[in-house]
């Protein structure tokens, strides 16, 4: 028995071994593939900025075709949910979230192997990919959420400098350099778009879909109406900025009005942990059988299987009452 024991030890060791390396290895192949795509992109928008303004006007259709990735590259990086364009992606390398993913699928799958033997081992490349996209989901709607909660700010920013008499390029200039992350780093891209030939309402809608935001839709159409018709364009940010503020205060409120449902999830999710750990130390061979034996494997997966499906439908309920 401790035979076959250290056995499988040392398989599922060498097999975890093998897969870290081959992501390690697609990793780093796919980063250097990036790298390169962002070398030849620095380079033909230097090669643009050296160019006479009578050719300024083709900046754009160069830009686009350099920011073009191969169809490959986008695909995989699209299958992981992964996306260059997002700066939320670049605090953690994309390799290191795939190899965390990975490691969290292999132990799920190992409590599946519990109860459906070894079939179970074929579900790890799809558990893998949902581990990254779920990871970078929840950055982008954690990056979204902040970006919302700045953006009355940056109008308010923008309506005095517009106020005093400051052209609303240079109060979008300003923005970038005076507004916090992330919404200053936004506005720096913005900034950059006009500065390689874009036009402020080009770049302002490519900012409205980058962060995913109506409010930023909004935003765009506001300057692109007030640039074509003229009006009062500090009204219309105020009201918006209002806007957002009343939505940004039932959001808290509806928190606050949930705040015991999502105790009372927390408190039923992690209560079996903690009953379980207290008896581990205080009778370690009753509750040891969950570990040595084989039906002792499938109760214990089965448990830990039903209680992240139950604590994923707790939060997906709560968030969806929210939204």
């Amino acid at each position: 028995m401790d035979a076959g024991a250290g056995g499988g030890a040392v398989t599922w060791l060498l097999g975890s071994g093998v897969l870290l390396l081959i992501t390690a290895g697609l990793g780093t192949a796919l980063l250097l593939r990036l790298q390169r795509r962002q070398a030849v992109f620095q380079q033909r928008v230097g090669l643009l900025a050296a160019r006479p303004a009578a050719e300024a006007a083709h900046g754009p259709r160069l830009v686009r075709a350099a920011a073009e990735r191969p169809a490959l590259v986008g695909h995989l990086a699209g299958l992981i949910g992964f996306d260059p364009a997002h700066r939320v992606h670049d605090r953690l390398p994309w390799f290191v979230v795939l190899g965390a993913a990975l490691l969290v699928a292999r132990l799920v799958v190992l409590l599946a192997a519990a109860l459906v033997g070894p079939w179970a081992w074929l579900a790890l490349p799809p558990v893998t990919v949902l581990g990254c996209r779920a990871f970078y989901a929840a950055a982008d709607r954690k990056r979204r959420e902040t970006l919302l909660a700045q953006f009355p700010d940056a109008l308010s920013l923008i309506v005095r400098a517009v106020r005093v008499g400051i052209p609303v390029p240079e109060a979008l200039r300003a923005v970038a350099r005076e507004a916090p992350e992330p919404t200053r780093g936004e506005f720096d891209r913005l900034q950059y778009r006009i500065t390689v030939g874009s036009t402020v309402e080009a770049a302002l809608r490519e900012m409205a879909a980058r962060t995913g935001l109506s409010e930023y839709s909004f935003f765009a159409a506001a300057l692109a109406l007030q640039a074509q018709t003229g009006g009062g364009l500090t009204a219309t940010l105020e009201t918006l900025a209002d806007i957002i503020r009343r939505r940004i205060a039932m959001k808290e409120r509806g928190l606050a009005l949930s705040a015991e449902a999502r105790t009372s999830s927390l408190v039923l999710g992690g209560l079996p942990v903690f009953t379980g750990g207290v008896l581990y130390l205080v009778s370690p061979d009753y509750i040891g059988v969950l570990f040595t034996d084989p039906t002792g494997n499938m109760i214990l997966g089965a448990a830990l299987l039903s209680l992240a499906a139950g604590m994923g439908a707790m939060r997906l309920i709560i968030r969806r009452s929210l939204s």
